[in-house]
């Protein structure tokens, strides 16, 4: 009986339907188990203990490129668009991802994000300043604002940057689904980046500036330094990936705001621990994905190389187990760390950046836009991993 149940909750999960609200069949899917199965053989991971064990365990990993055939991928190194992922820190797992990860951490500093305040706050304004009447939220704010700040970071130029927007958008569709029609937009994309950022490489070599390009450029660490096929996949994983969470960080985040206006003096109060409470709330990554790289037992169930694990992260960050009264948007929430950027070593490079930005951008956008309203016609964005909005029509009031 719970086998079927557990098949009919995942199944309405890729629907519409249970993709609007999918927290109450995360809710039943954690009382049926810590640990349920799939039909496909999948071992699906419900509750926040056992979801953060898996995203620690180094055991635990990215599917082995050598694997990719069997998941109906075998030409995936054909694809520009697919190369870059499977080739990236999204992909790839120690010792390259140790190596790589330790390259980039010293030049994406703590420093260079807060550096990035400034430009940020000018950027936030200028998105306002174009905001009047009823405007999509997503294409007018949410996107362009991570676009032109990883631009700001890497060393683009603004007159280069619009550019990005649609090839950006394009490429990252390969995070959704796999197709040839997707395949078709997102190929030539990935190129177009990729080349851009070649281009640029070669220019900060010439001459080097105050930016992540030029660090990723000239920096060496005991002798080691990126391969020019490293830093460019390295460069285009900012740009690809990178916006993701901030995008849906932003569109979710508004959504639970506008729903709780009563929240918004803390949010004036402390944006930090209120962008926390919001990542927890309504999470921009749903699920990370791991394969068993070699036998290991985590919560009391061990696993076989190559099996396949999938935390449903997004149900952790309700987990009562873990936060009182969890279904409850609370701003003033102490302890609200959550599994919204994964974790171990895979948590989100761009953590501290994504949340710079939000940190910034929702109270501006209150106060500058204190009758800021829904309006009709969203269309939330059709995906079982990230979850946000392909549309969200707001009104400035």
């Amino acid at each position: 009986m719970e086998s079927r149940e557990v098949s009919a909750l995942l199944e309405e999960l890729t629907t519409l339907v249970g993709r609007e609200d999918p927290y109450g069949h995360y809710a039943r899917l954690r009382e049926i188990g810590a640990f349920v199965r799939a039909d496909d053989g999948t071992l699906i991971v419900t509750r926040f203990a056992e979801c953060a064990a898996v995203a620690r365990d180094h055991k635990l990993g990215k599917m082995p490129v050598e694997m990719l055939a069997h998941a109906g991928l075998a030409d995936w190194a054909d694809h520009p668009a697919l190369y870059g992922y499977f080739t990236s820190l999204l992909g790839i797992n120690p010792p390259d991802h140790t190596r790589l990860r330790r390259l980039v951490s010293s030049s994406f500093t703590a420093r260079r994000v807060q550096a990035l305040r400034p430009a940020t706050e000018r950027m936030i304004d200028g998105l306002i300043d174009e905001m009047d009447g009823t405007v999509d939220f997503v294409a007018a704010f949410a996107f362009p604002l991570p676009c032109n700040v990883i631009s700001e970071l890497l060393g683009i130029p603004p007159a280069d940057r619009a550019q990005f927007q649609h090839l950006v958008s394009d490429w990252s569709a390969v995070l959704d689904d796999i197709t040839p029609e997707v395949l078709s937009k997102a190929n030539p994309a990935a190129r177009a980046v990729r080349d851009y950022l070649a281009g640029l490489a070669a220019e900060r070599r010439r001459r080097p500036r105050e930016d992540l390009m030029s660090a990723l450029v000239g920096h060496e660490e005991a002798g080691d330094r990126l391969t020019e096929d490293e830093l460019l996949t390295m460069a285009g994983l900012l740009f690809a990936a990178g916006f993701e969470t901030t995008t849906n960080l932003l569109s979710n985040g508004l959504v639970a705001l506008l729903a709780h206006p009563e929240q918004l003096p803390c949010l004036f109060a402390d944006p930090a621990s209120a962008v926390q409470e919001l990542l927890r709330y309504d999470s921009p990554v749903q699920n990370i994905d791991r394969t068993a790289l070699e036998t290991t037992t985590v919560a009391g169930v061990t696993f076989q190389p190559g099996d396949r694990i999938v935390a449903y992260t997004g149900s952790a960050n309700r987990d009562a187990r873990r936060f009182p009264d969890p279904d409850r948007l609370d701003l003033r929430r102490g302890d609200n760390t959550s599994l919204s950027f994964g974790g171990g070593m895979h948590y989100c490079l761009g953590a501290p950046m994504a949340k710079l930005e939000a940190e910034i951008a929702f109270p501006r956008l209150f106060e500058r836009l204190p009758n800021l309203k829904r309006a009709e016609g969203a269309q939330r964005r059709d995906s079982l991993t990230i979850r946000g909005f392909d549309t969200l029509p707001v009104t400035t009031g």
